[in-house]
């Protein structure tokens, strides 16, 4: 990649009006990369008003229509293109049909993009953002985690916990991608990120903002995910991303995480900063002696990799979006 003055990219990325996506896309116009941001819906001005009213939109971002379910949808966004970041995924707890509705296209959406990818000539490398979801659930418990870590899609689909629908969907999309790559001789990167957490420029809410923020909300749902949480600042993921696209010697894997916490300590950290929240103090089936789960981001930060934030940097962020936007209330006490 070039560096200095000279122009960056052009690089794609793919759900660039969600969280993760517009946040990066931010942070790659400041670098100085022209962005390609692909949404479903490039007239729903709801959606892609922050993204056109970043510093440089003007100059170096161009939005483009394109569908995970629709293959070939990515072809024109893409031809040309250095890099691709692809951030976009089907993510809906609610789903009454979460194999059609969230699993299929996830996959089928992480083929496309790479069909896609493999047309162009041009991209060099693509980061795919995964999640914990495809790393953490599985039947036996472990204290601690890394890139070697696969969640079961079958306990998943078993036992059925809040947010299953995403963890499958996730864990066979990333195994879709990576064997992709390889047999396509493709450089792919997976980044794999905790719970993120932080201030984000959409205009609605966060679907992991529902997680992260539970306690407030009394979203008691997904306390499960809250029990024995690792956590990222937005921010610092996205720099992550560039710095996977960047960096000659990135390869595979990398977990993207900060900071590994329990649901007791969340309570607290929230309690003491917020007391104008109603935050619980006791879980019903959570036993106050778990100690966090470590999800190791040694891989990442070996690689040279600075994390910036803290966890209450994550939180304050985030809520402070959050009031700015009138998404959750003032106090709740």
């Amino acid at each position: 990649m070039s560096s200095g003055g000279e122009m960056k990219g052009p690089v794609a990325v793919t759900g660039a009006a969600g969280y993760v996506g517009s946040w990066l896309v931010m942070r790659l116009l400041q670098q100085g990369y022209t962005v390609r941001a692909t949404v479903r819906d490039p007239t729903n001005f709801k959606k892609t008003k922050p993204l056109l009213d970043l510093p440089e939109a003007s100059e170096r971002l161009t939005l483009w229509k394109a569908d995970l379910e629709d293959e070939g949808s990515f072809d024109e966004a893409f031809e040309g293109c250095t890099g691709v970041f692809h951030v976009a995924t089907a993510m809906d707890f609610e789903s009454t049909d979460p194999e059609n509705e969230v699993i299929k296209p996830t996959v089928n959406g992480v083929l496309n993009v790479m069909r896609s990818c493999k047309k162009t000539q041009t991209v060099k490398r693509i980061i795919f953002t995964s999640s914990a979801g495809a790393v953490k659930r599985a039947e036996q418990k472990r204290s601690q985690f890394d890139e070697t870590c696969w969640s079961n899609v079958e306990f998943c689909r078993q036992t059925k916990m809040t947010g299953w629908m995403y963890f499958v969907s996730k864990t066979l999309a990333e195994k879709a991608a990576l064997e992709f790559a390889k047999e396509n001789n493709i450089d792919l990167i997976s980044i794999v990120p905790s719970l993120v957490a932080g201030p984000f420029i959409m205009s609605s809410m966060p679907p992991s903002m529902l997680t992260a923020l539970a306690l407030i909300l009394g979203n008691e749902a997904h306390y499960s995910i809250l029990k024995q949480v690792n956590l990222v600042h937005l921010d610092d993921l996205c720099n992550a991303h560039i710095f996977l696209l960047e960096h000659p010697k990135a390869e595979g894997r990398y977990i993207c995480s900060s900071r590994d916490i329990t649901i007791f300590e969340l309570a607290n950290l929230l309690r003491e900063r917020y007391p104008e929240y109603n935050i619980p103090t006791t879980f019903t089936g959570i036993d106050e002696s778990i100690k966090p789960v470590l999800f190791s981001s040694k891989k990442l930060t070996d690689l040279g990799f600075k994390y910036k934030y803290t966890a209450e940097d994550m939180f304050d962020g985030a809520i402070r979006s959050c009031r700015e936007k009138n998404l959750i209330p003032l106090k709740t006490v």
